[in-house]
């Protein structure tokens, strides 16, 4: 099959989506089904394989007959995912023994606590810091309750990947890889004295394969025809990277998805990181190892989420963009810190807190202190970068569901005293996951094809002065700090 358009799935932590590109970029045609979220304890965080199976099964038809397209008409299949989530299935059934672990769960928090001494030679070896956020702990925690014999793990590309290919494949790629505390960071491969030090056996784990390349073709599906190349695979935000077209040292994006995630590239040479961000490995078109300085704020539009479903102070998320422009500042400041602080804290035991309140607060102010927050956690994160790399950006690129929000975008480019750059499209991750397909399959000749892609994008710059800005974050930066305090 040969056809001129990249299937993108998009297999995300409040869905699944499927959409089909055409050579020029555009999305052609489109499917979601929202992704049921189960906590059976506080700080646990779970998904069903099932479900997240039958997504795929579902979106990708509605997506090509959105398209008015059919399965011939596929140049290859592009896959992204939600990142560390952990699963562990059968290999002889492929039936999950469990629910999937998320990325979000924190019942590894005392084990990580432990054995915090062991940090730096982890950090030096993985680029990662010892947090229940990364794979190798949930895999330690399900293989201490299932005998590992005939067993496979892997993060959620991996259950699709053996799904989608019949059970024929069982392989993850290098960016999914390097989040599970399991991999060398210098040789992008599995490293025995990590998986003696978890307590993982080799024989579980899925080959390790670059971003762009042979992943398998589709077979045994009742959705899709057998033979239908898979020729890229990446982490969501590795992804939205490659999808920005951010391929040069220094290019970055954050992406605003149920998380808020900055990744600054970094090039061949990795970068470990002074202030606790995370050093990644970069999505790639080419059979290279690339870096990325990676920066997590766990909860972004979660929170917003969480005051659309939990406190009902609206019915449709977009309408928080309304609510907060018709207020003016106030004394609240809201740390959303739900399922814990990521980088540059990693405090895994704090919570969301609120502070300000007043007998005036109004939930047209908890909305803006909640947009504000996420603003804020990002700008911590940009500046750890600029003292990581010796400079400060001149620009951010943005991305995901937040990034359609015009008030909040001013606010983050008005906290980080630099222009915000609007991707012309909300979809980057699935667009990175489509352009490393098409790169692999031929539908694209080279990196430099794909920025003539871009569209014009909006730019939002800063509104406020230096000392409103530093008088913010000086205040942001109390109540982070009494956050810690408490919780620890």
């Amino acid at each position: 099959m040969s056809g001129p358009y990249v299937l993108s799935i998009d297999q995300g932590t409040t869905s699944t989506r499927a959409i089909v590109f055409d050579r020029a970029g555009n999305a052609r045609g489109r499917s979601s089904r929202e992704l049921t979220q189960y906590y059976p304890q506080p700080g646990w965080v779970e998904h069903d394989p099932e479900e997240i199976w039958r997504g795929v099964c579902l979106t990708v038809p509605e997506a090509l007959a959105d398209a008015g397209l059919s399965a011939s008409d596929l140049g290859a299949i592009g896959l992204t995912n939600q990142r560390e989530t952990t699963v562990l299935w059968d290999r002889s059934t492929g039936a999950a023994s469990g629910r999937a672990i998320v990325w979000q769960d924190r019942r590894t928090s005392e084990y990580c606590r432990q054995r915090a001494s062991d940090e730096t030679w982890l950090r030096e070896r993985t680029g990662l810091v010892l947090d229940p956020y990364f794979s190798a702990t949930k895999l330690r925690w399900i293989l201490e309750r299932h005998e590992s014999r005939g067993q496979a793990f892997g993060t959620i590309d991996s259950f699709i990947l053996w799904r989608l290919t019949g059970g024929l494949l069982h392989a993850t790629d290098r960016t999914n890889a390097s989040r599970t505390l399991l991999v060398n960071l210098h040789t992008g491969d599995w490293d025995d004295e990590l998986l003696r030090y978890f307590g993982v056996p080799r024989e579980v784990l899925p080959t390790i394969r670059p971003s762009a390349g042979d992943f398998g073709n589709t077979c045994g599906l009742d959705f899709l025809p057998d033979g239908v190349p898979i020729r890229g695979v990446a982490g969501d935000q590795q992804a939205a990277l490659f999808g920005q077209c951010a391929f040069a040292p220094g290019e970055a994006k954050c992406t605003y998805g149920t998380g808020a995630f900055f990744l600054q590239h970094l090039g061949d040479k990795p970068l470990l990181s002074r202030n606790r961000l995370l050093t990644t490995i970069a999505a790639s078109g080419a059979d290279r190892i690339c870096y990325a300085l990676e920066g997590a704020v766990f909860v972004a539009g979660a929170a917003v989420q969480w005051l659309r479903d939990g406190l009902r102070l609206f019915a449709d998320a977009a309408e928080i963009e309304e609510l907060a422009r018709g207020t003016s500042p106030s004394d609240a400041i809201f740390v959303p810190g739900f399922v814990g602080l990521g980088a540059p804290h990693w405090v895994p035991e704090a919570r969301g807190v609120l502070f300000g309140l007043t007998r005036g607060t109004a939930p047209a102010d908890i909305s803006r202190a909640t947009l504000e927050g996420v603003a804020l956690q990002v700008v911590d994160l940009i500046d750890a970068a600029a003292s990581d790399a010796g400079q400060r950006l001149r620009t951010l690129r943005v991305d995901g569901g937040m990034a359609r929000n015009a008030w909040f975008l001013q606010r983050q480019a008005d906290f980080l005293g630099l222009s915000v750059v609007q991707s012309p499209t909300s979809e980057a991750t699935a667009l990175g996951a489509a352009y490393l397909a098409g790169l692999a399959s031929g539908v694209w000749k080279a990196e430099e094809e794909l920025r003539a892609l871009q569209g014009v994008a909006r730019t939002f710059s800063p509104a406020i002065g230096d000392k409103e800005r530093d008088e913010m974050l000086c205040r942001w930066r109390r109540a982070v700090e009494t956050v810690i305090a408490f919780y620890r």
